[in-house]
């Protein structure tokens, strides 16, 4: 008898511990949340370039700060950003919540510049609240070098880290009602120039329930995505670093998710 109860103890232990990983050959590292728990995981702790995903960080200190209506000179040091951007002007005047759409949305590093600029004072005071914000949520394998995701030595996060960035940030709504858009347009302050936004996040629009989070890209980080989805009323969040087929793998990988969350009793 007492074997038994063993036994049926060990089975309940195992079977509550996270599952076989199902998909080794879709990143370098990856996290799966079902309704907050984790079911699969490879490697979450190694420390990997983030690219874009480090704008999670940008927008959360945006929204603790509270103030979205708050208006917000693009600076030159912003005009001179690389990679993903819009092309803004210096001294166009925006809300900062329309700065945050186009970091969010298109991924726009001059807005993401602009926002730290306007936070921080400077973009070198917004990434040491970037780490000590890091510090204060427990983000034990990551380190800011920039607010925007540009490969760097001391510049890296991992899955674990960023599910719980995540997680913070999904206390706030909001972010939601701009990272689920397809397209927006926003404009300079005086209403006389458009910008318009088109989502990177290739999930937005064609995958049921998918209301976010962000992607990321350079040669060095690879294809990396935060995606967050709910449908029937479960949440699946999915982190994925350095992935090899993204769009593909992240279907796959929410389908098999919400399959599980509707199998668990």
């Amino acid at each position: 008898m007492k074997y038994l109860v063993g036994l049926f103890l060990w089975c309940h232990i195992m079977a509550a511990q996270a599952q076989p990983d199902p998909f080794p050959q879709a990143a370098n590292a990856y996290l799966v949340k079902v309704d907050g728990a984790s079911i699969w995981e490879h490697r979450p702790n190694d420390r990997l370039s983030p690219a874009s995903l480090t704008k999670l960080m940008t927008a959360l200190l945006v929204l603790e700060q509270g103030q979205l209506q708050e208006v917000a000179s693009v600076s030159l040091a912003s005009t001179l950003e690389t990679g993903s951007r819009i092309a803004l002007k210096a001294g166009e005047r925006f809300r900062v919540q329309d700065l945050l759409a186009a970091t969010m949305i298109a991924s726009s590093n001059d807005a993401c510049h602009a926002l730290a600029d306007h936070l921080g004072g400077s973009e070198t005071r917004f990434v040491a609240r970037m780490n000590r914000r890091a510090k204060e949520l427990g983000m034990r394998d990551t380190h800011f070098a920039n607010a925007c995701g540009h490969d760097a030595t001391q510049h890296y996060s991992s899955a674990h880290d960023l599910a719980r960035l995540a997680h913070e940030l999904l206390k706030y709504p909001s972010l939601l009602e701009i990272t689920s858009q397809k397209n927006l347009q926003i404009a300079t302050l005086d209403g006389k120039k458009l910008y318009t936004l088109a989502n990177k996040n290739a999930l937005i629009g064609r995958y049921d329930g998918a209301l976010g989070l962000k992607t990321g890209y350079t040669p060095n980080a690879g294809k990396c995505l935060v995606a967050f989805a709910k449908r029937s009323g479960h949440e699946i969040l999915l982190v994925m670093l350095h992935g090899k087929d993204r769009w593909w793998d992240a279907v796959d990988i929410l389908d098999l998710a919400f399959d599980h969350a509707r199998a668990a009793p």
